[in-house]
């Protein structure tokens, strides 16, 4: 920045000092017309002119650069707040994360270049306030007055626009989140047949941001179309007074022709200077939305111990949504399964195992090889406990990179096979390396979920929750994946939340879980014999 303020205000005041040139050519040349003066003049005005020329082609890169490098690193931290391992609690939507991350970081981001541009042309308007007072002060203190008086009165719609400005950013964001939650929600919508209320509901969002988005418009005309009349009226004034003076005697040809030139040369910078605040007041309409994210606290306070080696886990007396001081525990190497009667209560526990819940929000205690997960690190506790969700995002690229994000796992062959997608890399000319569109738009809805599953099960975790891993696949491929889980955790702590009879019979042992509670515990076969309510719940 200090270095485009520089090169931009020489920019300004060689801008400037052309009429100024030209008024003092003028006035010499009419005293001495030798050939030797004529090339001093244009030898004169050629250096003016490059210097007009380079200092504003090193100013604007250098600005552009520090703009651009300014905008990646405010979109690179926003996004690092997005995806800490702890989330913050910034009341927004993903939708209005993801706008503030783009648009509001670049518009933050501008006020690299309005400040020096802002300073450079008020180097402009001071060093025509100061040739025009030294040919006549009513000629610099008229420039000074006016362009005080000009100012004042864009000010009060500046502040217009930055209320407009903010209101309609908040608008675009919930839009935006409303297009995010529609997209994740399509293939049910379109199940249903909701899609048309969907999208009369986004409809209506979108169209309110529109209606502020031409306010804001509306006020911008105003703003511009004041500033150039202001601007214009200033310019012909400053003429008319250097005519009159003129005519007068009192200020001379050369200096009458230096303020005409002054005066049409000055409507650039002014018009630069005040459509400046403007641009101001949207940066710190951005920066304040980028504050909610940047300045919001974590949801909640992390440990710092370390995780122990024992790889059991278990769950006492956690009452969270549909969980009534559910206890359970899974001894290390164990495979279980879990059949809750109420999906809710499924989702409730693997919330309270991921850590998507605060602290502070249940009651009970989670515990990891013997340890309180809530006086461990995040970190840590990932490194040793993966929850894999029923509706895992897939992202665009490879089925190797959905696999493998990180590129060091050492099982993705066996993860391949193990969760049932060796056809849909058989299906593919490249395999594994074959490309896959954002969301998994170019794979059906049991390719997703196999997808993730074989992200799970390469990631090779100590211990690993998997909710409704099989629910968008056939019955003879869930056989299948069933049976391969198994033996791929052999000797790893598993817990399985489903109601999938494959999986159920998989387990070493079932819990039943009911109203919140364990109500029963045996083997799948065992309970389909013994248990009335749990085998009309899982049979199929």
């Amino acid at each position: 920045m200090a270095a485009g303020t520089l090169l931009m205000g020489l920019y300004q005041a060689a801008e400037t000092a052309f009429p100024i040139a030209l008024g003092l050519i003028v006035e010499h040349t009419m005293q001495d017309r030798s050939p030797g003066a004529l090339v001093l003049s244009v030898a004169a005005l050629a250096v003016i002119i490059t210097t007009v020329s380079l200092s504003w082609r090193f100013g604007m890169r250098i600005l552009q650069k520090a703009n651009t490098t300014e905008a990646h690193r405010w979109r690179v931290r926003v996004a690092a707040c997005g995806l800490q391992p702890v989330a913050r609690d910034t009341g927004l939507k993903s939708g209005e994360v993801l706008t503030i991350a783009t648009e509001d970081a670049d518009q933050t981001s501008d006020i690299i270049e309005v400040v020096p541009l802002l300073i450079s042309s008020l180097v402009a308007v001071v060093i025509a306030a100061a040739a025009l007072g030294l040919a006549d002060p009513r000629l610099g203190l008229l420039v000074i007055v006016g362009t005080v008086a000009i100012l004042s009165i864009l000010s009060v719609l500046s502040r217009r626009i930055g209320a407009g400005t903010r209101e309609q950013q908040a608008r675009v964001a919930r839009a935006g989140a409303k297009v995010a939650d529609l997209i994740t929600g399509l293939r049910p919508l379109h199940g249903f047949g909701g899609n048309h209320a969907a999208f009369g509901s986004y409809r209506t969002v979108s169209t309110r941001a529109r209606d502020q988005a031409v306010t804001v418009a509306r006020v911008n005309g105003a703003y511009a179309g004041a500033a150039l009349a202001l601007n214009a009226a200033l310019a012909a004034a400053v003429t008319l007074t250097a005519g009159w003076l003129a005519f007068e005697g009192r200020i001379t040809i050369g200096e009458l022709v230096m303020a005409v030139g002054l005066a049409q040369f000055i409507i650039e910078p002014l018009k630069l200077f005040s459509e400046m605040p403007k641009y101001v007041m949207m940066a710190r309409a951005s920066a304040e939305r980028m504050a909610l994210v940047l300045a919001a606290p974590p949801v909640t306070t992390p440990g710092t111990g370390r995780p122990s080696t024992g790889g059991d886990l278990e769950v006492d007396c956690v009452r969270h949504g549909e969980l009534r001081k559910l206890r359970l525990q899974v001894a290390e190497g164990e495979f279980v399964a879990v059949a809750a009667h109420r999906p809710r209560a499924a989702a409730d526990l693997a919330a309270v195992l991921a850590l998507r819940v605060p602290r502070h929000a249940y009651e009970g205690t989670v515990r990891l090889g013997g340890q309180d997960l809530a006086g461990l690190p995040v970190e840590a506790v990932r490194e040793r406990l993966l929850v894999n969700p029923y509706d895992g995002e897939i992202f665009a690229g490879t089925l190797r990179s959905n696999i493998d994000p990180s590129g060091t796992s050492a099982m993705i062959p066996e993860a391949v096979e193990a969760s049932a997608l060796t056809d849909v890399v058989a299906l593919h000319r490249e395999g594994l390396d074959h490309a896959v569109r954002d969301r998994g738009a170019n794979l059906s809805g049991g390719q997703r979920q196999r997808l993730s599953l074989a992200r799970a099960l390469a990631a090779d975790a100590d211990v690993l929750v998997l909710h409704d891993p099989t629910t968008a696949v056939d019955a003879v491929t869930e056989q299948l994946i069933a049976r391969r889980v198994a033996e791929l955790r052999r000797g790893r702590t598993t817990l399985v939340l489903t109601s999938s009879p494959a999986l159920l019979d998989a387990a070493d042992r079932v819990l039943v879980l009911d109203d919140g509670v364990i109500t029963a515990e045996d083997t799948h076969r065992n309970l389909l014999a013994t248990d009335e309510a749990y085998r009309l719940a899982v049979a199929r």
